[in-house]
């Protein structure tokens, strides 16, 4: 019985991380984020929304080689998240890995044809 509370109360206390870690990256404060966003992870690893959210965190904060390794996890534990195939994709632009950029974004856009996925893929498309 005693194990089950301690479970609950740490999925609170990961679901809290969460929700703070998701209103500062609303209020545009990734750094922060990062933090709760972090404390969130460590208590619930694999959340595909938690490491999605880190992934922003970091992207946002210019930490590229980490985004990159959140975006991934997420995809790993949710291969049909757009969103996280499009944060894999930008982070790979970033550290100068195109061809994998390309192969994330076109899947983003076969899964969600959004016009800020569009505009991405178009910066990495192959010369004609």
């Amino acid at each position: 019985m005693m194990r089950d509370q301690s479970a609950s109360a740490s999925g609170a206390e990961a679901y809290d991380a969460f929700e703070e870690g998701s209103r500062l990256l609303a209020t545009d404060n990734p750094h922060a984020a990062a933090v709760a966003l972090e404390r969130a992870r460590e208590i619930e690893p694999e959340k595909g929304s938690i490491r999605e959210a880190l992934g922003r965190a970091y992207f946002g904060s210019g930490r590229f080689p980490a985004a990159r390794s959140e975006f991934a996890h997420a995809v790993e534990l949710d291969p049909v998240n757009d969103y996280a195939h499009f944060g894999l994709g930008l982070s790979l632009m970033r550290v100068g890995d195109r061809t994998g950029a390309r192969r994330h974004l076109k899947l983003a856009v076969a899964m969600r044809p959004l016009e800020e996925y569009r505009k991405a893929l178009a910066l990495v498309a192959e010369p004609a």
